[in-house]
């Protein structure tokens, strides 16, 4: 039986690992997850056949990276060899599709789902957000999941206001497959204001106070015998073939509900100046229906309300499938309940975790880059603070210097992501073949307001060092203008490079009137010690990312990671 995972818990790892390890059955209230998936792909390059096997392929950010290759075979062998509807369902698949990219990415995601539902409490529901490339088939697959009976909608979500299409219409829209894990579970309507144009039709009139009503008939089609066919205050509805019917909605607003003749029900709405009197004898009287007794209109499938987050977006983090946190909290909202257990197992910058926190809901994040984690980290403690309420703790990270050996030896890329995080800089994404001996960068400002970006270079290294690698590393900091450099290894430095490191120098801040060594060389060890960068306090000068909002001020940002723009740019922007 797998352990119970502590409320708020952010993993890194493969998730399927993290949710047989940790995330016991039934234990989970909602799940949401938007698995990688290029959109901006042609559609036949998906279905390409591929021959012959690959090494395992992790899973890296911003990068789709589902193939036919080793794991993706044994992914699928596991799940038919499992039988059942998924089995069926998946050797379907196989026949249709192939050995291709799309058939790599649904025996991934088989499992997964499998584990979701398993770890989905009796009343939970699932929102899996995907593109209409691949909707169709993850559908059958939840079908066959979770049951076609507990699917409960197929939800569109304009993602974008345009998009030009070669020989086609413009794909503006994501699809978000919706499915509950049985027939009782968690549900809260959601509404949306009316639309001006329909205020100003149908709530055309106004109390002194300018509070907008209108006016909805007090009767039903059709007589009958009992108390609301009776008159009431010298009108008699049978008259004209019609009986008292007081809308159930307006109920709550009797002072005394429960009520044993409709006369008594209309003089309390009376009371309470309800009713309007007809002008002419003739006349019926009606009663008077503001637009603030409404809760607006109730959500619908198609959800053209929330948009995308744009380039000036205060909650824009610049990773690329970023979702806005409008859209989280309405899913959050609607099916689920203060206390409950949100979980994401492809948490990438982390909007369903932050959302969920801010909405006092517990929390489950996984994801498989130390970037992420990295930025997840960065998002909560911007947004609620270094003491979060309730905390939450980090699971997979290395702890130690043989923790972060494996990680070095297992991953390069993970480790240099890992050590960058450890120091709180910005992982810097080069074009392969253009290294320019820079893995990470740290932004900061040490003058007046207005006064130039100062930028500190990084280099990580996992093997052996030696001297030139400071030397090159001076070399590029004075290429780049930068501040200060910093190599971090996992080895203990050499005395010549101790030597090369100090003959370069100090920075001098000219905000501060201090002194910061130019080139300065940590290891892992320092910094599990709690060793950090020396450098302008950080916490008054650092921009590195640009700030999440406050969650107190949200209801609930880094700045971009490779978003296109100049470093210095988009420290500049952070402030």
């Amino acid at each position: 039986m797998p352990a119970q995972p502590a409320p708020n818990s952010l993993y890194y790892g493969d998730n399927l690992e993290v949710l047989r390890r940790y995330v016991k059955d039934e234990s989970v209230d909602l799940v949401y997850l938007d698995p990688p998936f290029n959109s901006d792909q042609d559609y036949n390059v998906l279905f390409a056949e591929h021959d012959g096997s690959k090494s395992a392929a992790q899973i890296r950010a911003f990068a789709d990276t589902w193939a036919w290759d080793a794991t993706a075979e044994s992914s699928f062998e596991d799940v038919v060899q499992a039988g059942g509807r998924v089995s069926a369902t998946m050797q379907a698949f196989r026949s249709f599709l192939g050995n291709s990219d799309m058939m790599a990415y649904l025996a991934m995601m088989a499992p997964r789902l499998v584990e979701l539902r398993r770890v989905l409490c009796p009343t939970g529901s699932m929102y899996l957000h995907c593109d209409p490339t691949a909707s169709h088939y993850l559908k059958l697959l939840a079908d066959a999941v979770f049951g076609p009976e507990n699917f409960a909608n197929e939800i569109i979500w304009k993602r974008t206001h345009s998009h030009g299409g070669a020989k086609r219409f413009g794909p503006v829209h994501d699809v978000i497959l919706f499915y509950r894990r049985g027939p009782e579970y968690v549900w809260n309507s959601q509404y949306v204001d009316y639309s001006e144009d329909y205020k100003r039709k149908f709530f055309r009139n106004a109390d002194p106070d300018g509070r907008p009503y209108r006016t909805t008939i007090l009767t039903g089609s059709g007589p009958r015998g009992g108390s609301s066919g009776k008159p009431w205050r010298g009108h008699d509805p049978s008259a004209i073939g019609r009986h008292w019917a007081i809308p159930g909605y307006v109920r709550h607003l009797l002072p005394r509900p429960d009520v044993d003749t409709a006369q008594e029900a209309l003089d309390q709405l009376d009371a309470i100046g309800r009713v309007l009197w007809p002008k002419k004898e003739d006349g019926v009287p009606s009663f008077k229906q503001y637009l603030d007794d409404f809760q607006g209109v109730q959500v619908q499938d198609i959800w053209t309300d929330i948009p995308p987050i744009s380039a000036q977006a205060a909650e824009r983090l610049g990773y690329p499938t970023q979702k806005p946190e409008a859209l989280l909290a309405r899913i959050i909202r609607a099916s689920s309940g203060p206390g409950d257990t949100v979980l994401d197992p492809f948490c990438g910058c982390g909007t369903a975790v932050a959302v969920a926190q801010g909405l006092g809901r517990r929390w489950i994040g996984i994801d498989v880059t130390h970037l992420a984690v990295t930025l997840i980290k960065h998002r909560l403690r911007d947004s609620f603070g270094e003491k979060l309420d309730p905390p939450f703790i980090v699971v997979g990270e290395p702890t130690s210097l043989p923790d972060a050996a494996a990680l070095a030896g297992s991953d390069p890329y993970q480790f240099q992501w890992w050590a960058l995080g450890l120091v709180g800089a910005r992982p810097i994404e080069q074009k392969k073949g253009a290294d320019k001996g820079i893995d990470g960068r740290i932004y900061f400002h040490d003058e007046a307001i207005g006064g130039k970006t100062k930028s500190i270079i990084l280099s990580v290294k996992a093997g052996h060092v030696t001297v030139s690698q400071v030397r090159d590393l001076r070399g590029v900091v004075e290429r780049e203008k930068a501040a200060i450099g910093v190599l971090i290894s996992m080895e203990e430095p050499t005395k010549p490079m101790r030597a090369e490191a100090v003959s370069a120098g100090f920075y001098t801040s000219p905000g501060w009137g201090k002194r910061y060594p130019r080139m300065q060389l940590l290891t892992i060890e320092d910094l599990l010690a709690g060793k950090g960068i020396e450098y302008p306090p950080s916490r008054q000068v650092n921009v590195t990312f640009k700030k999440a909002r406050g969650a107190r001020a949200a209801e609930r940002s880094e700045a971009g990671l490779y978003d296109g723009t100049s470093g210095e740019d988009e420290a500049e922007d952070a402030d």
